[in-house]
């Protein structure tokens, strides 16, 4: 889709002459040469002004790492579970 060939570029250039007419296409181009050449120097002035601001680059300053001591493994805790219920001479009656 983006290979253009030479004759997709020969009507790109016809149409373009016929919507704008041949009498115009000199002056679209020199106005378009002219807003290149100050779009250049704006930028130009932009990246000199952006290097007389920036203030000299110093290196960081790296702070000490602080080292942590190594895991301990934690002891692994059982779960509690409840001593059974010791049934009664009433709760075995009241189950049967």
């Amino acid at each position: 889709m983006g290979n253009l060939g030479p004759t997709e570029l020969i009507i790109i250039a016809v149409v373009i002459i016929l919507l704008f007419g041949a009498k115009k296409l000199p002056d679209m181009a020199r106005s378009l040469g002219k807003s290149a050449k100050i779009f250049k120097a704006e930028t130009k002035g932009l990246r000199d002004q952006d290097a007389d601001d920036a203030p000299v680059q110093q290196q960081p300053v790296q702070q000490p790492v602080q080292q942590l001591p190594p895991a301990q493994p934690q002891p692994v805790q059982q779960p509690q579970v409840a001593p059974p219920i010791e049934q009664t001479t009433q709760n075995k009656a009241a189950n049967n």
